[in-house]
């Protein structure tokens, strides 16, 4: 067995859940200091989901779980639910707050053996892992959270680790030329700007506003500035997924169509759109999001006139303001926000767009209402023919694009650079990566 010194990532930080309603005091399937930690966003999809009711033990091997209403993809938030051990919850005296700091307990194939915050997380391999046939084959996995990209490259280079995460695009060529290799996959992913349509006065009330911004700016450029690491975004899906449906907008760079669009909204040359982004310095799934968004300001200035100013903050920072109303002081009067997202499965989809999950009880930070949206959503939750099913999906995700929430900018290529000695990593269409797969030579 051999061992990986370290991966470089872009982001580490345990994050913990705000308290859940649907576990709130009274319930009688679990307490409120019985809930276990996990980050912010997954635990949305599954405690805070309308769909969900409780759960109950049938016997050792079997729990039933119950939704609150018809919810055909219950199966795809399903897969969120995390399991814990009971040993450890009682060891730390029924508090997780302590569980969190003692060793860990997992039976996956590796164990989470230290954690330093905001500076190391170390994965130890476990051989009591129940599935022989794939167990880890590193005994040890290292991951530092190194942000800046330009640093990781050069830990890269100088043997401190074996693996980055998101490589500068300008870099790829040389990484390429000195023997590096570099991985990249297409994957459930998507890079937008979420239009504050519920703020007052805010211009994209107006849905001409809304499509006519997604003619404004040169998708291609960015993708060749990101050294052809992302993809052209054009919709929530990308348009070769059979879901993604004919909608009447086929956006791409076309000046003539977004001015006219603008000036039907009351934006010409001599009123010329104004408006804030907030965005992130760095983040998990955010790319590179200071120079894209630098190319995006330009870009629309020079396409359509379009004056665009930034307030850069901190990850976090951007994740909390997505559950903001609209006009919070939080937001710091931003139009938009530039929060990248999965757009992996409906349950997701219904998470970001269902009138009834605007902010703050939601992630439909847009404040978004789409009445054909919202229909075949329904329509869908209660199928149970596949048929019925994807014909209300491409509906839903038509008028996702003909009535957008979203600028819909680029979809990432999820690239890693690594040493030519780790060996048989795969780069799966997913968020997810199995490294009980990678060796080193």
């Amino acid at each position: 067995m051999s061992t990986v010194r370290k991966v470089a990532v872009t982001r580490l930080a345990r994050a913990f859940p705000r308290r859940c309603r649907n576990l709130a005091p009274g319930r009688p399937e679990i307490a409120p200091r019985q809930i276990p930690t996990t980050t912010e966003s997954t635990w949305h999809r599954f405690c805070s989901a309308r769909e969900y009711g409780g759960y109950r033990k049938i016997d050792d091997f079997t729990v039933a779980l119950s939704t609150k209403q018809p919810a055909s993809y219950f199966p795809y938030m399903a897969v969120y639910i995390l399991f814990t051990s009971p040993a450890s919850f009682e060891k730390a005296g029924r508090d997780w707050a302590r569980v969190a700091v003692l060793p860990a307990a997992g039976t996956g194939p590796f164990r989470l053996a230290k954690v330093v915050p905001r500076e190391v997380a170390e994965l130890a391999r476990w051989d009591g892992y129940w599935d022989a046939a794939r167990k880890a084959k590193l005994d040890t996995i290292r991951l530092l959270p190194i942000p800046e990209a330009t640093s990781r490259v050069a830990a890269l280079r100088s043997g401190q680790v074996d693996w980055i995460e998101v490589p500068p695009p300008d870099g790829i060529p040389s990484l390429k030329a000195a023997g590096f290799t570099l991985v990249t996959n297409s994957y459930p992913h998507v890079w937008p700007w979420m239009y504050n349509i519920g703020a007052t006065g805010s211009p994209f009330k107006d849905v001409r506003v809304r499509q006519g911004l997604n003619y404004c700016f040169d998708r291609a450029g960015l993708v060749t500035l990101l050294n052809g690491t992302a993809e052209p975004s054009v919709g929530w899906l990308k348009p070769n997924d059979p879901h993604f449906g004919n909608p009447a907008n086929r956006y791409g760079l076309d000046p003539v169509k977004g001015k006219a669009l603008l000036a039907e909204a009351g934006h010409t040359p001599q009123k010329p759109l104004s408006f804030k982004v907030m965005i992130s310095t760095s983040g998990s799934g955010q790319m590179l999001p200071l120079p894209m968004n630098e190319y995006l300001q330009e870009s629309l200035q020079q396409t359509c006139g379009v004056k665009v100013e930034f307030d850069a903050v901190e990850w976090q920072v951007l994740l909390n303001a997505v559950r903001q109303v609209p006009d919070s002081p939080a937001l710091h009067g931003a139009m938009a926000l530039n929060v990248s997202s999965p757009s992996s499965d409906v349950g997701i989809m219904a998470r970001y767009f269902s009138s009834a999950n605007f902010a703050p009880n939601g992630f439909n930070f847009e404040q978004w209402k789409d009445d054909q949206f919202d229909a075949a959503l329904a329509t869908l939750s209660e199928a149970t023919d596949a048929a019925t099913i994807d014909a209300s999906l491409r509906t839903a995700r038509e008028r996702l694009v003909d009535n957008p929430p979203w600028l819909f900018i680029v979809h990432d290529l999820n690239p890693r650079a690594m040493s030519k000695n780790v060996q048989g990593f795969v780069s799966a269409q997913s968020w997810f990566a199995d490294l009980t797969l990678v060796s080193m030579r």
